[in-house]
Parts: C-alpha cells; structure tokens; sequence
C-alpha cells in the first residue's frame, strides 16, 4: 500500500546524518531538532503554535483536555472512521455522537451534525477523510451559533489547502480551535516510529497542551495541570525535519497518481471513482484512493488483488456505531444509511508518492479484469 523504502532512497543521506547528530548529541528527548521540526511546520502550516506529541491518538486526547471538556459533555463526530477519534472521547468520558457522512467525500455530514446538537453538546470533530478537506465553512457556524469547539482531525490530510468563502486559504489542522495529526510512518508526513503534532493559534491553549504533554509541567516537579506523558522523541523529529521540505512534492505525486487512476476507471458503470468537491486539486491530498464500488463482489475482488501480488484495504469495514465498544442504545439505523452502504462498497489501492505508470496500469488492468 505504502512504498517507504522508495520514499527513504532520494533522501537516505540527509536522514541518516541527522539521526546520527541525535545519536551523538545525546539529546534524544526534546532535543534540537524537536524546536527545529516544530518551528519548521509552524511555518509550513502558518500557525502559531505546533506542540509535538507521541503519536495521532495522543494528539485528538490532549487537544480535547486543553479544551477542558468535562465527563458527560457530547462530542460529534464521524461515525465512518478509524476507531481513534471516537475511543478517546469515550476515554475522557466525554459521550460520543456518531453521525453520518457524506456520500460523496465521505467527511461528516453537516446536515447530520445540525440535528445531532442539543444543550449538552461542547465540540464537534471533523476527519479530514481519506486526505479531503471537510466542509469547515460550515462547521465553524454552526460552531459559533452554538458556542462549540472545533477540533480538526487532520491525520489524513495534512498538506492540504481549504479555501474559505472569503477566498482565503488555510491549511487543514489549523482552520478550528485546535487540529491534531499523526505522523505514523504510512501518513503523507511520516516518521520511522509513532509521532503526531497538535496545531493552534490560540496561546492561552497552545500554553494549556505544552504543559499536558510533558506531565503537566511547566517547571520541572511543578505539576501545574493534570497531564500526559506525551513527547516526539528527536530521532523521529530529524525524520520528519527531513521530510517536511518535500511534503508538496509528496501531495502532488499521490495527486497524480490519482488522477491515472481515474483516467482508467472514470467511465466504468460499476466504479465511482474519488471526487474533489471544491474543485481544487489542492484540497485533496490522497491519504487513501478509495473507490466506491457497484454490484461488484467487493471481498472477492480483494482476493483477486491480492492473488495478483495487489495489495488493497477496506477502510473501514465496519462503522463506528456497530463496533462492541461504542454500540449504543441512542444510534438509530435510519440515521446511518450512507455509512452502512459504503462500509459493503468500499476499496482503497495502493497510494503514495513512489506508485509509477506501468505500476497504476497493472493494478487497474488486474481490477477491470476482474469487474468486466
């Protein structure tokens, strides 16, 4: 699905020097080049305040925490997702509203959102799908009509661009009251381990998180607020410090590969291939392709792909609300009915920066082969 060896190869040289100054430095823990990775995608973001932290599932808990989201508080979010953002609202003790998404860019439904709200209701988390932007004009209103947080999980889609209905433009994770991400070595922006990042331009909150992350401590033994133990260690920094300066040329090459994808598939009656719905190619940075299939046998496909040395996946074959650990007596089916069907339609191809013609071109062959 990922080709990380392809990616390391251009730029081996420089990571492996930067982690052998760590090694040699000593300084493996909030070294150097944690300030300088940090600083370095403040600027990238054009953000105030980046605070690195040990991994994407840690980032969306410490950003809810700063927020001072208290047990029982409801908090909405995508029911069609990785388990990740709804398992630390559930934590926290904060209660969990699974709502559906869109059929076509598969992110959060604003309309679903609007009725899902009542007085208990404190923030709403959209999931940048797949490496598409969510509708965040609406969201952000919607927010302000009911004094609501905005918390933007960006692990799928950093990089990408939102353009404002004011014709502005900023980069996903730092369009809410706070964004987080996860550097997980198969993300646009990977490490070599766990990482992730939470993104503000609040100070009073970006001061909040810095403490949480690092035992509640902003002077050493002095406990200030009850925190976590949440650090980017500085060999992953150096990776990512490393990678951030390709991280356009990275988006653009996944863009591309999407775009052949589509080329072969666009036409086909049983294939519904990836739309941008803004327009902009830029608001989409491909995290996955994911294909939504008709009257095809999906698993049966998979095999195929992978009898033929194709790796796929299925994200995600099973929603939110029908997993053991957040069933729910509150969810109705009714008010799911386009993240049950996509759930059976489903398939991401391999996506990343490395994929090839002759590559795009064997996997679609292998794919129509299959469905014709």
């Amino acid at each position: 699905m990922v080709d990380l060896k392809g990616q390391y190869e251009p730029i081996k040289e420089q990571v492996n020097r930067t982690i052998q100054e760590v090694i040699d430095t000593t300084a493996f823990i909030n070294g150097p080049e944690v300030h300088g990775f940090q600083k370095d995608l403040e600027d990238y973001l054009n953000v105030k305040h980046v605070i690195p932290c040990a991994n994407g599932t840690d980032a969306l808990q410490i950003a809810m925490m700063g927020l001072g989201l208290k047990p029982g508080d409801e908090v909405i979010t995508a029911d069609f997702t990785f388990a990740a953002t709804v398992e630390v609202i559930a934590l926290l003790q904060l209660t969990p509203v699974l709502v559906d998404v869109d059929p076509v860019d598969f992110n959060i439904d604003i309309e679903a959102v609007k009725k899902a709200i009542t007085p208990k209701t404190k923030a709403i988390v959209p999931v940048h799908l797949f490496g598409q932007v969510a509708n965040m004009d609406a969201l952000l209103q919607l927010a302000e009509e009911h004094n609501l947080f905005v918390i933007e999980d960006n692990a799928q889609a950093i990089g990408a661009d939102y353009k404002h209905k004011d014709g502005s433009t900023s980069k996903t994770g730092t369009i809410g009251h706070v964004g987080s991400t996860s550097f997980f070595p198969s993300k646009n922006l990977g490490c070599y381990g766990d990482g992730g990042a939470i993104f503000t331009n609040d100070d009073a909150l970006a001061h909040t998180i810095r403490g949480i992350v690092n035992h509640g401590m902003y002077e050493r033994y002095h406990h200030d607020v009850v925190g976590v133990n949440s650090r980017l260690d500085s060999i992953q920094a150096a990776v990512l410090r490393a990678k951030l300066p390709h991280l356009d040329n990275y988006n653009a090459r996944r863009r591309a590969a999407a775009l052949k994808y589509t080329e072969h598939l666009k036409d086909h009656p049983k294939v519904i291939t990836p739309n941008i719905v803004s327009g902009d190619p830029n608001a989409h940075v491909f995290h996955q392709y994911t294909l939504r299939l008709q009257g095809v046998d999906r698993d049966a496909l998979v095999k195929h792909l992978n009898a033929n040395d194709i790796p796929c996946g299925v994200y995600y074959p099973i929603p939110l609300h029908k997993q053991k650990a957040y069933a729910d007596a509150r969810y109705n089916e009714d008010d799911f009915t386009i993240t049950n069907q996509l759930v059976k339609e489903v398939i991401s191809l391999p996506m990343h920066s490395e994929l090839d013609n002759e590559q795009i071109e064997y996997i679609v062959t292998k794919i129509l082969e299959f469905i014709d």
